[in-house]
């Protein structure tokens, strides 16, 4: 979802508003990611990998033809809600078509026709793909083929949450009569198209799955860009300018008309095809001379995927009178053709008259070649951060809730130079929720997003991360203009050079999620996580004195010298006696876990014998205390519990300093499901963190923020805390 803000940076009032989207869009199952990727993919696959190379070479060494266990050829790859109204027969390229071939003299986007499936928003990314050799070819590897070892495998790669992840199938496609019943080329021997939405489809879960997406999805899941949608009745002033920056850089462009509720892709008397999306495949100011005038005037050039004669018949469409006035030359760098094609040229005045919807990818900068760039193409400058919302923590919700909307995470981006025709800087911020934790085949609904960006004048003079007074006394100078249950929010602004805190978040509090954060910029932009260094700090002046007379002293020296023994030394069942008794009410009568005693012992066994002595126990228990004393100034109803908000406050007073990752993994490690810590967990978190500070500073004495272990080192120190 994509919103322009041409507010300049003024922001009346500070509430967001909250919308949902007529049809709920589900993330892609993470039921399909073990299929997915080779090594190194960066995903952590649940089950064996399918690995292209490894499977077809076993296939051909049996002299078999792969049938996919992952993604079987019956009704459950075709429907997840309802069965087929007639019998669907899967079967090989070569069953359908004499001399079957990947491509048939190469590809274009006049190899994609439509099927029976409602997915033109599909076909209109796939039209746009054929359009630069690098990008398809990343999408449909050059390493398979009908003819040289050929074993009825192939494989596609599709971009998923910031990583290019590889899909296997096999080549069964569904046919009725013998006839491919979806997608597939206007060449009956060619099936490079059918077997790419295979693949696209089992990474969905299904066929029926790829109704109702957007081509901004595809074209991301296509190209690992970013992707905005204008709607034609809010456009901004300069968006013949976004087009023409938009085509100079590559990116790739779908446009559509609203359908007709009553008629499925009813035709215009214009001859355009309502809920139809087209691709946008040339923009352009072209040279115009008529007897009374010279001037240059703002068209482009638009593709219906159908690839026939179903094309736009006003002005400026094939055969029609204006070309008259476009001088020969002019005519001939555009390498203009008038066949029955789908292709056809429009005024940019016709052409945000006449349809609703404009969306744009802005490609990955890694996505331009050698090539294009010494063509003169441009390319977008990006910063890419990924993150989660985690209860408790991290998830803070929008600024509605002021209360926890600093406890979100935060991102400090510093832009120094503005557009080369401007005095401001373009900003396109991307905010993509990621799909972790979903097992069903149809995948996650997805949360409500969305993001705010605060103006730092003073970014040296303000804590890191900025806390809850700096949102109460400032609002925001940009955002998204609702929170919105898409998988991604994007927002194109235009921002005077400076420093800038981007905040995204969900629209309620501790709703959990992972993020991809993108931005793009026409020039370099400098972004780093608005966030605490990772370290000892300060503790707080009202533990760091004995807070209180500890009336228990002497009880707790006796009762150490009673269990010890005559070698005055304790192991961990003698230590959790001890601080069972001392921390009676603390640990409400139930005392400590073994996992906390063993572990307090491991912090200050030197000599690793299992055991500590006086002195060791003596410091321990000056940490103790200190843990204790920080535990009950944010215990405030004395419920012997944390909120986990309150974990980082707490841990800062003990004098640690940790960043969101930190404390994300540990209320994951320690907190309960409703994202509290009990008294217990919050002693073996702040153990766990003194030991590891103190073996890593141990190793790294001149303070440079890295120390080297051995493999030895490393198990024993870890496994042994």
């Amino acid at each position: 979802m994509s919103y322009y803000d041409d507010r300049n940076g003024t922001v009346l009032n500070d509430v967001f508003v909250k919308t949902a989207v007529e049809v709920k869009r589900f993330l892609p199952s993470l039921f399909n990611i073990k299929v997915l990727g080779e090594k190194g993919s960066g995903f952590r696959p649940r089950a064996v990998v399918q690995d292209f190379q490894k499977l077809r070479e076993e296939c051909l060494s049996t002299g078999t033809l792969f049938e996919d266990p992952e993604f079987p050829a019956d009704d459950s790859s075709l429907y997840f809600s309802k069965r087929p109204d007639r019998y669907i027969e899967w079967k090989r390229p070569m069953e359908i078509a004499d001399n079957p071939q990947l491509f048939v003299e190469g590809f274009s986007r006049f190899d994609v026709q439509q099927g029976e499936l409602g997915d033109c928003w599909l076909l209109a990314a796939v039209a746009n793909l054929t359009m630069d050799a690098n990008l398809f070819f990343q999408v449909v590897p050059e390493d398979q083929s009908f003819e040289e070892n050929y074993a009825g495998i192939f494989h596609f790669r599709f971009w998923q949450y910031g990583r290019w992840v590889d899909v296997v199938i096999d080549d069964r496609l569904p046919t009725y009569r013998g006839e491919l019943v979806y997608l597939h080329s206007a060449e009956s021997n060619e099936f490079w198209s059918a077997l790419l939405e295979k693949a696209y489809a089992k990474l969905h879960g299904s066929y029926e799955a790829l109704k109702g997406g957007t081509t901004c999805e595809a074209m991301e899941d296509f190209t690992g860009g970013v992707t905005e949608m204008y709607q034609m009745d809010e456009t901004p002033p300069n968006l013949f300018n976004i087009l023409l920056k938009a085509y100079e850089r590559n990116s790739l462009m779908g446009c559509s008309i609203e359908p007709d509720p009553n008629i499925l892709e009813a035709e215009t008397p214009q001859g355009l095809i309502r809920g139809h999306a087209y691709s946008i495949t040339r923009v352009k100011y072209v040279e115009i001379q008529t007897p009374n005038q010279y001037g240059r005037i703002p068209l482009l050039r638009l593709r219906n995927p159908w690839g026939n004669e179903a094309e736009w018949n006003g002005p400026w469409s094939d055969q029609s009178p204006e070309w008259r006035f476009i001088p020969d030359h002019e005519k001939e760098e555009l390498g203009l053709t008038f066949d029955m094609d789908g292709e056809f040229w429009m005024s940019y005045h016709d052409f945000i008259k006449y349809f609703t919807q404009l969306e744009i990818c802005n490609l990955n900068p890694d996505s331009l070649s050698e090539d294009d760039l010494n063509a003169g193409k441009k390319k977008w400058e990006m910063s890419v951060f990924e993150g989660e919302w985690v209860r408790g923590v991290t998830a803070g919700g929008c600024r509605n809730f002021l209360e926890t909307f600093w406890h979100n995470p935060q991102y400090r981006i510093t832009l120094e130079y503005p557009d080369e025709d401007d005095d401001k800087c373009t900003v396109i911020v991307a905010l993509m929720q990621k799909n972790r934790r979903a097992q069903r085949r149809m995948g996650a609904e997805c949360l409500t997003i969305g993001f705010a960006i605060y103006h730092l004048e003073y970014p040296e003079r303000l804590s890191k991360p900025l806390d809850i007074n700096f949102f109460k006394y400032n609002a925001s100078v940009a955002r998204s203009p609702a929170f919105i249950n898409l998988r991604e929010v994007t927002c194109r602004f235009k921002l005077p050079p400076g420093v800038y805190c981007i905040v995204p978040s969900t629209f309620d509090p501790n709703e959990e999620g992972e993020f991809l954060l993108r931005i793009f910029s026409e020039n370099k932009n400098n972004m780093q996580e608005n966030d605490d260094e990772v370290g000892v700090g300060e503790v707080d002046d009202r533990v760091r004195d004995e807070p209180e007379p500890d009336r228990n002293a002497e009880k707790v020296r006796e009762f150490f010298k009673k269990l010890a023994g005559d070698d005055m030394e304790v192991d961990w069942m003698e230590l959790k006696e001890i601080l069972d008794f001392a921390m009676r009410k603390e640990t409400n009568n139930k005392g400590f876990s073994k996992d906390v005693c063993r572990s307090m012992v491991a912090m200050l066994d030197v000599d690793h014998s299992g055991k500590l002595g006086f002195e060791e126990f003596r410091q321990l228990w000056t940490d103790i205390k200190k843990w204790r004393a920080v535990f009950k100034l944010y215990d405030r109803d004395e419920t012997g519990q944390l909120s986990a908000f309150e974990l980082r406050q707490a841990l800062n007073s003990a004098g640690y300093r940790l960043n969101n990752h930190i404390l994300n993994i540990l209320v994951h490690r320690y907190g309960t499901k409703d994202g509290m810590i009990t008294f217990d967990d919050y002693i073996m978190c702040a153990v766990r963190l003194k030991t590891m500070i103190d073996i890593f500073r141990e190793r790294d004495p001149d303070l440079t923020n890295t120390a080297t272990f051995t493999m030895e080192e490393w198990i024993e120190k870890t496994l042994y805390s």
